[in-house]
């Protein structure tokens, strides 16, 4: 296996030859990738420019005389996140190193986020300062902030390439002793997700997991960790996932901060995983501080929930959407479904003397989810506990061990 150096070798060919014979001392194998359109670059690569421009759909030729440099960066990150894929499913990759400015940056993010979560990838990045969600995503990049442009190898860049040298074949040798994924020891792995007002319930369905012999990888329901899980899931790395918290719909109806968008609560479905699936936190949308609220809803039940976040209750008229579209999301699955509905409430303040305790909004959201299931192959298993409960939780767990358990009979 080897190092895969990917990036623009016509324009940052000195810098990419200086981290090739770091990382070749260090006793790593490497290919170099060139993802530079314009040519002229005295590096030799192992796979040519012109070979990932055809990966991703173009003509190199036809790219240069376009002169358009937003395509051209499409076609060459859309190619590089093939090849690279191939290479990695071949079995010829144990690490990525890539350096770069922004359209480099992006190039080398696209073919990051094309590669499995393990494999090591490392962006050393004049962007890796700011705002860097564009370049991570979803992938477990890790990011090395460049201090100095990539533009030329002296005294001061010279570390900090060093470093990522050193850093790489590091990882890389790591990856290589675990035979670049798990062992037969490890556990079915579960999914499962979980917001700060559901955290008994996972907590609980955990720990029932856990006796019964998975491993569950728990996800926040923070936007990212939403898209992650998604991710994840269509990857298949899940032998089933216990979907609790669905909240961050909620975000994406209303417009709060935590959306994981409009694909939320679908990869499972997709993918025929075997999921149970609840209603968790539906009854919140996510803000910031409270000055950043919008105006319009300023006169909507809030609860600072600690000095970052405010929460907004649901309407039942929010309910009722999200009701319908996760029925329509879930009557989809193409694999196995349970939903459970808590209808002593969704989350630990939606309960009798709680702040968000509206029984008219939760049967809003009840009465058309059932709906819209009504009559497909979800099953359903109502419930007069709130979301938290343990036997609730519990129940839940049981019945995802039930749907994995018939998939692999």
């Amino acid at each position: 296996m080897a190092v895969l150096l990917l990036g623009t070798l016509d324009t940052k060919g000195a810098e990419y030859a200086y981290v090739r014979d770091l990382v070749t001392a260090a006793g790593q194998q490497v290919l170099l990738l060139d993802a530079g359109v314009m040519g002229g670059g005295t590096l030799a690569p192992d796979i040519p420019a012109a070979e990932v421009a055809e990966a991703g759909g173009a003509s190199l030729e036809e790219l240069r005389s376009a002169g358009d440099r937003g395509a051209a960066l499409s076609a060459m990150a859309a190619g590089a996140a093939r090849v690279a894929r191939d290479l990695y499913e071949r079995g010829g990759l144990s690490g990525v190193l890539a350096l770069g400015g922004s359209g480099g940056s992006s190039i080398a993010a696209a073919a990051m986020a094309a590669l499995p979560v393990g494999l090591p990838k490392l962006l050393v990045s004049t962007m890796a300062s700011g705002d860097v969600s564009a370049y991570v995503g979803q992938s477990d990049v890790t990011l090395m902030y460049s201090v100095v442009d990539v533009a030329g190898v002296n005294s001061i860049s010279r570390q900090i390439l060093g470093n990522a040298a050193a850093a790489i074949a590091a990882m890389a040798a790591a990856y290589d002793a675990r035979a670049g994924g798990p062992s037969g020891e490890d556990r079915p792995l579960v999914a499962a997700t979980m917001f700060g007002v559901t955290t008994p319930a996972v907590d609980a369905a955990r720990a029932r997991l856990e006796e019964l012999g998975y491993e569950v990888i728990v996800f926040h329901a923070t936007g990212s960790g939403g898209r992650a899980m998604e991710a994840l899931t269509a990857s298949g790395y899940f032998a089933g996932v216990l979907d609790l918290t669905t909240t961050e719909l909620a975000d994406d109806l209303v417009g709060g901060v935590l959306s994981a968008g409009p694909d939320r609560l679908s990869a499972a479905g997709a993918a025929g995983v075997p999921q149970v699936v609840s209603l968790g936190a539906l009854d919140m949308v996510n803000f910031g501080p409270m000055d950043t609220v919008p105006a319009r809803f300023r006169e909507r039940n809030l609860l600072v929930h600690n000095p970052t976040v405010t929460l907004m209750r649901t309407t039942p008229e929010e309910n009722a959407e999200l009701g319908r579209r996760i029925g329509a999301k879930l009557a989809a699955a193409t694999g196995p479904v349970v939903l459970f509905v808590p209808r002593g409430g969704v989350s630990a303040v939606d309960v009798p003397g709680g702040p968000f305790h509206d029984p008219a909004a939760d049967a809003a959201c009840f009465d058309a989810v059932l709906a819209a299931v009504a009559g497909t192959d979800v099953q359903v298993v109502e419930s007069a506990d709130d979301i938290n409960r343990p036997a609730f939780a519990v129940a839940a767990a049981d019945r995802l061990h039930e749907l994995i358990q018939k998939g692999t009979a």
